[in-house]
């Protein structure tokens, strides 16, 4: 066993206590490092611990996605990403953070990337997914309610003001999704071929649910870039069990959200719940 992962005779160079205390994310990057050596890009992770916690893309992500994105050297960055979603406002601006910092982008999903997560995914050049691996649409929400049906519900019964501002979040949603779509994966389509993929994931028309799962065959038929690997191969196992890692150390340690790279490492803490 001598030669699997992780493997070392070299003692740390941390004092022993430092060392075992932070020596899970020690581990995780070294597992980053060897996903890098294999694919030759760099590889940071943005993680949100989507089973036990409500972390979402919000406005104080900007600054965890620029330290990873400051530290890196070389053009080419896979992000590999686990979220449920979140706000519109806060995805935009990562986008441009991302598009800024490189023009070779891959999205790494090894199990969920929904609703504005999906978003991000359409910022990069092309997708890597598994067997396990979903995206999903795009369609916002209002306070838990579908901006689409707070549009179409009948006169009289919605607020006019609401009414404005679900239409403004959905013309927001398309009008990312479709410049990120024309500027990246799909710039070689028509102004019609994406416009059909944009509608089918960001309206109730196609998917009829916001959860419905869209897996890699499925995103390949939305004429999404994505490429699939099946589970025996290298680099997936390497993709699964650094995933792996991450959702056990949020839950043992109390994350809701990791952004991690083979040298930065920035946690958010499960905020606790108030006792009365």
């Amino acid at each position: 066993m001598a030669d699997c992962f992780p493997r070392t005779s070299e003692t740390p160079n941390q004092s022993p206590f430092f060392w075992v205390s932070h020596k899970d994310r020690y581990l995780r990057q070294l597992l980053i490092k060897d996903i890098e050596a294999l694919t030759n890009r760099n590889l940071i992770v943005y993680f949100t611990d989507c089973d036990r916690t409500n972390a979402q893309i919000d406005q104080s992500d900007d600054v965890g996605f620029y330290e990873l994105l400051n530290k890196i050297e070389g053009k080419a960055i896979d992000l590999l990403l686990e979220t449920n979603g979140g706000a519109t406002d806060a995805t935009e601006k990562i986008c441009g953070l991302l598009r800024q910092a490189t023009d070779d982008l891959r999205v790494i999903v090894p199990r969920r990337a929904k609703s504005n997560g999906t978003v991000f995914a359409l910022c990069g050049s092309n997708i890597l997914m598994g067997f396990q691996s979903e995206l999903g649409p795009i369609d916002p929400s209002i306070c838990g309610a579908p901006a689409e049906f707070i549009i179409n519900a009948p006169a009289g019964t919605i607020n006019p003001i609401d009414i404005q501002f679900a239409n403004s979040a959905r013309l927001q949603t398309r009008k990312l999704a479709s410049t990120l779509l024309k500027t990246g994966m799909m710039k070689e389509f028509t102004d019609e071929d994406i416009n059909i993929t944009v509608e089918k994931l960001a309206t109730k028309d196609h998917y009829h649910s916001h959860g419905s799962s869209i897996d890699a065959d499925e995103a390949m038929r939305l004429n999404l870039n994505v490429e699939k690997l099946p589970p025996e191969n290298d680099l997936w196992k390497k993709i699964w069990l650094l995933r792996t890692m991450y959702q056990h150390d949020c839950g043992i340690y109390g994350y809701s959200k990791l952004f991690e790279g083979n040298y930065v490492s920035s946690a958010v803490s499960i905020t606790p719940t108030p006792t009365k």
